[in-house]
């Protein structure tokens, strides 16, 4: 315990250290979905190879199909007797679009650190929490104990892509092309919340993803509303039509085979979730919304960590700038996101989904589809040793005990360590619903940012000291 005192204290020492630290790697504009920011994605993978060799690991840029990845090695501990637990820590180094950048208080690759009339402080800054932030809390663990103590715990191997927020295109032939290479006890993800901001949490599913883009067209060109209007089809209104087709009055899809695998909420995880005290009036409250719009009958917690979904994310077509132009637009596309649960199949999900698109598609129009990534749902064991580790690691180190919760977004890669590396996975993170990721004034609460790199300490220290079997 004195050693992991030592790496504590200075982490509270290094604080503002560490946050200028971060404060240089949020300045890097890794939005990974625009190809105008490939070079900034490549100077970001060669920022953090240069700060993990700094720190005592053997890191690379490694080149795929698509934006770098990194890879770093520490061997742990020497001279210990027995196997030495390996982890595998993943996270992401690229980023969302800022847009709309008019509604961003401050400049989105400006960070900063902000204190609020309550007196808490957070860090502003696109990446600040999705996922920089959390991926550095890691990394500061990492530095302060190889700093105290001249090593790690145990072995400990980092991969950072940079292309999850663009559908990770290059991830699974990656994954093959370097599976003995990032193979390990268990993997460590960070990209996740706690409950509230005193509780931390451990995620223990995660909704799948289907990600849609279709685009119908009509005319050979846009065209004037007077002159064609009422003869010409618009593939504006067919789109929304069609859109407007995927649920019915109660809040269901109606995609034919959608609830396919799609099981009612166990009696046992519906206690769990009961005895967390969730406050829907809070959760809705805080973004301005007061009734839930999903399956009627259904809770909140249901409706985004049990359910599934279907999204429109996007949609454009015709004249959008400013002023008024009336026109027929030739072509109109959405772009359109389906969660899934328990065992829907991802690639029927997408077929039953262009079928019903085709089925209400009018003579004289074509559409075509562009694939966003896919990944089944995942759900992880309540009873497994490295969980029950960090949950001790994690209680010891907050206000109050953590707790075990559901998770409305996905993440692959935990499907696919599954499944391509044999690894299951620990999702810990320390963000908090209010962040704002993916939206303008993203933030990550300070707290956040220095207990995590606290909370990174313990449970490095717990998994050598007890492994992860």
């Amino acid at each position: 315990m004195a050693q992991l005192d030592s790496v504590l204290a200075c982490l509270d020492l290094n604080l503002d250290r560490s946050v200028e630290r971060l404060f240089e790697l949020m300045r890097l504009k890794s939005i990974s979905t625009d190809p105008d920011y490939a070079g900034e994605c490549r100077k970001t993978a060669e920022w953090l190879a240069g700060d993990l060799s700094a720190i005592g690991f053997s890191a690379r840029v490694a080149d795929s199909a698509g934006h770098p990845m990194v890879i770093a090695h520490h061997a742990g501990p020497s001279g210990v007797a027995g196997r030495v637990p390996h982890v595998l820590f993943y996270g992401h180094y690229d980023v969302q679009p800022v847009d709309p950048i008019e509604l961003w208080d401050t400049e989105p690759f400006s960070p900063a650190l902000k204190t609020m009339p309550d007196g808490t402080r957070r860090i502003v800054g696109r990446g600040s929490a999705d996922d920089k932030g959390q991926l550095m809390t890691f990394v500061e663990a990492c530095r302060a104990y190889i700093a105290e103590t001249g090593s790690l715990p145990c072995r400990v191997t980092i991969f950072l892509e940079g292309e999850e927020e663009s559908g990770s295109p290059s991830l699974l032939p990656f994954l093959d092309a370097h599976r003995e290479e990032l193979s390990a006890d268990v993997a460590l993800i960070c990209d996740t919340n706690m409950w509230d901001r005193d509780t931390p949490a451990i995620s223990t599913g995660l909704r799948g993803l289907v990600g849609e883009e279709v685009v119908v067209r009509a005319a050979d060109k846009d065209l004037h509303s007077g002159y064609f209007g009422g003869a010409a089809a618009n593939p504006i209104r067919i789109l929304s039509k069609i859109i407007g087709d995927l649920h019915d009055a109660d809040g269901r899809v109606t995609l034919p085979g959608f609830y396919d695998g799609v099981e009612e909420l166990p009696d046992d995880v519906r206690t769990i979730w009961d005895e967390l005290g969730f406050d829907e009036a809070a959760f809705l409250g805080q973004v301005g919304l007061s009734v839930p719009a999903g399956e009627r009958g259904r809770t909140v917690l249901e409706q985004v960590w049990a359910r599934p979904t279907a999204e429109v994310n996007g949609i454009e077509g015709g004249y959008t700038g400013k002023g008024f132009k009336t026109v027929i637009a030739a072509e109109a596309f959405a772009k359109i996101s389906f969660r899934l649960v328990f065992s829907q199949d991802p690639a029927r999900i997408r077929e039953s989904f262009r079928a019903f698109v085709r089925e209400r598609l009018p003579a004289d129009c074509s559409v075509e589809f562009h694939e966003h990534g896919g990944s089944p749902a995942i759900q992880l064991p309540f009873d497994s040793a490295v969980l029950r580790t960090a949950r001790e690691a994690l209680s010891d180190e907050w206000p109050k005990p953590a707790v075990m919760i559901g998770m409305g977004g996905s993440i692959p890669v935990v499907g696919e360590f599954k499944r391509r590396l044999g690894m299951g996975s620990l999702l810990v993170g320390f963000g908090l619903g209010d962040d704002r990721i993916h939206s303008p004034n993203e933030k990550y609460e300070l707290s956040s940012y220095a207990k995590g790199q606290r909370s990174w300490a313990r449970i490095l220290d717990a998994i050598g000291r007890d492994g992860v079997a």
